[in-house]
Parts: structure tokens; sequence; C-alpha cells
């Protein structure tokens, strides 16, 4: 449940941002009459975003043992791909999404209407798509639907929540800081969906190396405990793993943590004779 509702948090609060970017934008411009397109491209989104999910789902749950562990390895790989890639993304933009989108939005609003619907649209439905690949790859670790379910509903409600406030001016909140410690756990998290992608390549034996456990602590974190279900759910660290799994972890992990916390470069300043 911790995992998805971060998931869906993340995941969520983006969107939410970029939904109060454009509405504060065109309520301030006094161009209400285009939020109507606004929130239709948004609900499409949204609509696609589920129908996704769904099709992840559906698909997994029809294809036979081999061919369903294949599929839940390639969806968990291309999860990590996505949300590394968002996570370095966002690191970079924070300080200037809002900026850019204005200036998308200005230029929509003079092409016409359908323009406005496919920029929401486009704004909203990467998100949705990510998080629905992402959240049938953490999903696949648990013991059951509910909870992640649960988890991931409670993350896009906070989001949204979040989202209203920040619009609304009730709250300030320092993106940055915000996007940089969610970063790091999601960045703990994909590390474990990519673990467990690994198992089911060897559950479905592409990989080798099945019944080759790097070690054993079953006896300090039993299954049946709640501190392991709390590490297995949000970390994916299960107690008898297998070498392949444990080398993945740490091959993802590492550089990509050090990558992350390293400072990013100043943009050189620009000269006054060019300015």
């Amino acid at each position: 449940m911790l995992a998805s509702y971060l998931i869906g948090l993340r995941e969520g609060l983006e969107a939410s941002l970029v939904v109060s970017v454009l509405v504060a934008f065109l309520v301030k411009s006094d161009r209400r009459d285009r939020l109507a397109h606004v929130w239709t491209g948004v609900g499409a989104a949204v609509v696609l975003s589920v129908g996704f999910g769904a099709l992840l789902t559906f698909t997994a749950a029809r294809l036979a043992y081999t061919g369903q562990e294949l599929f839940e390895a390639i969806a968990s790989l291309l999860a990590v791909a996505f949300v590394t890639w968002m996570i370095f993304w966002m690191r970079r933009a924070a300080r200037t999404i809002s900026g850019e989108l204005r200036e998308k939005l200005s230029g929509a609003i003079e092409l016409g209407s359908a323009a406005v619907v496919v920029m929401a649209f486009l704004a909203v439905a990467r998100e949705g798509l990510e998080t629905a690949l992402l959240f049938f790859a953490s999903m696949q670790s648990a013991a059951t639907t509910a909870e992640p379910l649960i988890g991931i509903c409670l993350g896009l409600l906070t989001s949204v929540l979040i989202g209203w406030a920040i619009y609304r001016s009730a709250i300030r909140i320092n993106l940055t800081r915000f996007f940089t410690w969610t970063g790091l756990l999601l960045i703990l998290v994909a590390a474990g969906i990519f673990k467990y992608g690994v198992h089911d390549l060897q559950e479905a034996g592409v990989l080798p190396g099945l019944s080759a456990y790097a070690f054993d602590i079953s006896g300090v974190l039993p299954a049946d405990s709640w501190y392991a279900a709390l590490l297995s759910g949000l970390l994916n660290i299960t107690p008898q793993p297998s070498v392949a799994e444990v080398v993945a972890w740490a091959v993802y992990l590492l550089p990509t943590l050090f990558l992350f916390l390293r400072p990013q470069r100043a943009k050189p300043a620009v000269p006054a004779t060019a300015a």
C-alpha cells in the first residue's frame, strides 16, 4: 500500500500541478471560455490511463504461466525505464515547468479549441500512462490487489487535494525539495521493481539461477511478519532472493542514486552584450 500510495502521490501531483497551471493561466488571462476544453482533455487522459491499466491486467490474466511471467517482466522493466526518466526529467524541469506550460497553452489558444483539448490531454496522459504502468508493475509482488488499489487511490486523492490547495494559494510547497525526496523514494521502489522483473525472467526460464540464493534471512525476516510485508511491499526486499536479483537491485540502485544526488551544474551566466 505504501509503494502504491507513493506512486499515486508523486505522479498524481505532477498531473495536478499541470492542471492547476493551465486553469490558473486561463482564469488570470480572462479566458474562462477555454476551461471546458482543458477539462475535456484531462477527462480523456484519465479514461485512457484507466483503460491502459485495465488492458495490462486483462492481458496478463489471459496468458499461460510462462507467458504471464514474461509479460510481467517486460512491464516491470519498462516501468523502471519510464520512472527513471521521469525522476531525472522532473529534477531538471521543476523550476521551469510552469512557464513552459503557459507558453504552450498560449500557442494552443491561438490555434483553436481542439488544440487546447489536445494540449491538456497530452500533458496529463503522459503522467497517467506512467502511473498505470508503474502501478501494474509494483502490484505484481503484492499478495492481494486490494491494498495496492487502496494505496494508489489515496495517493491520487492526496495529490488532487494538494494541487487544489496550491491553486487556491492555501499552501506553498517547495517543489524542488518535494520532487527530490519523492524521487529518492521512487528510486528505491524502482530498484525493487527491477529486482522483481529479473525474478519474473527467471520464472519464465529466460534467465538461469532461480534456485541460486544469495542469502536466506527468513529466520530474522519471517514472511508472515508485518515488517517483512512492509519491506516486501515498499522495496521488494525478500528473505530469500536469488543472486541475480541481488545483483540487479544493486546495479540499478547504486549508480542511479549517485547520478540523482550528484549536484546539478549551474547554467553559465549570459554575457551582458548577449543580453
